[in-house]
């Protein structure tokens, strides 16, 4: 599996394999997992997506640490690369964990339908 490198890539790959509710489903379930008050409409435009999940990983890393990395922790995200990330900018650093995280939420998406 080639892994997308943009969030656009991300979404056009998702939709294209009708999988984009099921990424959105796979979201809302492990942000319930990790106990964050977020939970997306299974309609939401991608847009939006992208705009509340980074607007809420920067409420995590600035307001709720130990929530964020605990969410880290649920969904899998790869530590190194989170530690290979610039933490010198708060923003650009919530930006780039939130693709991190959709990225890896897309992989359990995908394989869950390619091995069912």
């Amino acid at each position: 599996m080639q892994l997308p490198n943009t969030f656009d890539t991300l979404i056009a790959e998702a939709n294209k394999l009708d999988l984009y509710k099921k990424l959105i489903f796979q979201l809302n379930k492990d942000f319930q997992l990790a106990n964050i008050d977020l939970d997306f409409h299974e309609d939401v435009l991608p847009s939006s997506l992208k705009l509340i999940l980074h607007e809420t990983v920067f409420k995590l890393i600035q307001e709720k640490f130990t929530e964020y990395l605990n969410l880290l922790y649920i969904i899998d995200v790869s530590e190194s690369q989170v530690k290979a990330l610039d933490g010198d900018d708060v923003l650009k650093l919530s930006e780039n964990v939130s693709f991190l995280i959709l990225k890896r939420e897309w992989q359990k998406v995908w394989f869950k339908n390619k091995h069912s």
